[in-house]
């Protein structure tokens, strides 16, 4: 009798798991379907409605995080900046759009994705098409956005959350907090701009590093500030005596003092777009989502066998084979497979990155260069192509850079904390080692560095620095002396590099595509197939990435047998 319960005990618990597993892979697909699933039917004419709090505008497309569905919450599509922008081509083009509304606030964008947007949307205007913007609660970079139309508007109502004050960067230093906790973090770098650990070490930033960003918030208010002083036809002093002066605090401000041109309420805004639309009424009037609009117009041309491939370097360098961020070992066998593509006639590679792992980016670099010599490679920044970020893509044929990357920061440091007298005096816990050698328990973290430990993890950085900057010299064709010049780990926006030889040309991604197509033999880019690597996650391998993946079980597992006897507590970063 005690067996056919224990038989039926364990029916019964299989059923309530495989009704678990049920209802989860139901909700999943549920998930995924609000994800994006479907195939949205647009109006056949209509307003292009580019609502910026409706999508992210990213590095590459994907569609809303089905994680995010499927806990309840709320989630929004990121269109890549190519699609983006392509879209707007089609846009011009298409006799079904009258025109586009431009709504700014809530932009989830970086600076470059902004840039890059703007600049697609003022070609826009070239097909004789109007831009219409409106905003409520503007800030600088919004307005830049905004600024780009044939007509800009604002919300009369009062309560506007006005953030027009320029550009600025704050900086946290946590030496005092450090030494009230016993932490004593030993920052071993080469650079005196490379600012990364400074936070750790000091309680106010050092000369050089208050030079550099001083440097970067003026360049990056140069690129922000000379379209919109062409747009609302004001001199850039009287632009900086408006910011200087806050005297752009309430909606009737921006409107007398030309910065709009006109105030509406909501019943006012729809029957301008009703008038412009001439649909009569608002209710009459067909909009076009843009991420839906770029999803249904931007589709590969798969008439073309041959190719012109986007790789995109995205986020910080790591070790590993991780589906985020850019991981060494990852990434080089999605290059390796794009350079065996037969198919594939040039490269763009898309960074995107401020950098990382040391060990990481010598294997992107390496797999990087080997693509070099068989295909054209041209490559594209976006917000950053710092450190490691420019440590891979340094070499590419061409290199074009928006204006406000951030680039450079030829330098590199490390960190090891001591936590001797967090442990002692704080914890109030005694560490005693046993060793077999004099510096066996040098990355124990329980000691300061002696001098000699200190000068042999200086070794590396130097060793390190030095192959830097060859890299670039080989790289960007510049005298070794005059890289360490600029080097020092300074960053420097992508207007700046311009003038120092780390760039080629200002210029977005449409421009490293159309060079790409030149270097590939075939200017027409309607000729080429555009291939994206590496292809963006579905939502279900998002899922399944959270879970993890048999392939990053198996290789954590075998690593972590030859980690046992040699793990080392710190790393080399180019940040």
């Amino acid at each position: 009798m005690k067996f056919w319960k224990m038989v039926l005990a364990v029916v019964v618990g299989l059923l309530i798991v495989w009704l678990l597993a049920f209802m989860l892979i139901g909700s999943f697909a549920g998930a995924v379907a609000a994800a994006g699933g479907s195939r949205t039917v647009l109006p056949r004419s209509g307003v292009l409605a580019v609502d910026m709090s409706a999508f992210n505008l990213g590095e590459q497309s994907s569609p809303k995080d089905a994680m995010t569905i499927l806990q309840g919450g709320t989630s929004v599509p990121t269109v890549g900046i190519y699609k983006a922008v392509e879209a707007l081509k089609a846009a011009a083009k298409d006799p079904g759009v009258k025109f586009i509304f431009l709504k700014t606030d809530g932009a989830l964008a970086s600076s470059a994705a902004i840039e890059e947007f703007r600049q697609a949307l003022s070609d826009f205007r070239k097909s004789g098409k109007p831009v219409i913007s409106y905003f409520e609660n503007p800030t600088t970079g919004t307005y830049y956005l905004a600024s780009v139309a044939d007509k800009m508007y604002m919300s009369s109502y009062q309560g506007s959350t006005i953030s027009m004050a320029g550009v600025s960067t704050r900086s946290l230093f946590l030496k005092d907090l450090l030494d009230k906790l016993g932490v004593n973090v030993q920052l071993i770098r080469h650079g005196k701009y490379k600012s990364a650990g400074e936070m750790f070490v000091r309680n106010s930033s050092s000369a050089e590093n208050t030079e550099q960003y001083q440097a970067l918030v003026n360049s990056m208010w140069n690129t922000l500030s000379a379209p919109i002083c062409e747009s609302r036809d004001i001199s850039r002093e009287d632009l900086d005596a408006l910011f200087d002066g806050l005297k752009l605090c309430l909606p009737e401000d921006f409107l007398q003092l030309s910065m709009v041109d006109g105030l509406m309420t909501r019943q006012e805004l729809k029957d301008k777009l009703a008038d412009l639309a001439v649909a009569g009424s608002f209710e009459k009037v067909k909009f076009i989502p843009f991420a839906d609009y770029a999803a249904a117009k931007v589709l590969p041309n798969t008439k073309s066998k041959e190719k012109i491939a986007i790789l995109y370097m995205d986020g910080e360098i790591v070790d590993g084979r991780g589906l985020r961020n850019i991981s060494g070992d990852r990434f080089t066998s999605v290059i390796d497979k794009v350079r065996a593509d037969s198919s594939i006639k040039a490269v763009v590679l898309r960074v995107n990155s401020p950098g990382g792992s040391v060990v990481a980016s010598e294997k992107i670099k390496h797999e990087l260069d080997l693509l070099g010599k068989e295909k054209p490679l041209i490559a594209s920044y976006g917000d950053y192509a710092a450190s490691g970020g420019y440590w891979i893509s340094n070499n590419c044929d061409k290199i074009y850079s928006d204006a406000m990357t951030l680039t450079g920061s030829i330098g590199v440091f490390g960190m090891v904390p001591d936590f001797s007298k967090t442990a002692k005096n704080l914890l109030h816990v005694g560490v005693e080692t046993v060793k077999s050698h004099k510096h066996a328990d040098m990355m124990g973290l329980t000691r300061p560095f002696d001098a000699d430990e200190y000068n042999y993890m200086l070794r590396s950085i130097e060793t390190i620095y030095d192959k830097f900057t060859d890299i670039v010299a080989e790289g960007r064709g510049l005298a070794k002396e005059k890289v360490d010049e600029i080097g020092q780990g300074r960053v420097w926006t992508g207007a700046d590099a311009l003038g120092i030889g780390l760039v080629d040309e200002i210029g977005t991604l449409e421009d490293a595509l159309d060079y790409a197509a030149v270097a590939a033999g075939n200017a027409d880019r309607s000729k080429w197939q555009i291939a994206e690597y590496p292809a963006p996650l579905t939502p279900f391998e998002e899922f399944v990435g959270m879970m993890g993946s048999s392939e990053e079980q198996q290789y954590v597992k075998a690593m972590s047998k030859v980690q046992v006897l040699a793990r080392m507590p710190w790393q080399l970063f180019i940040y």
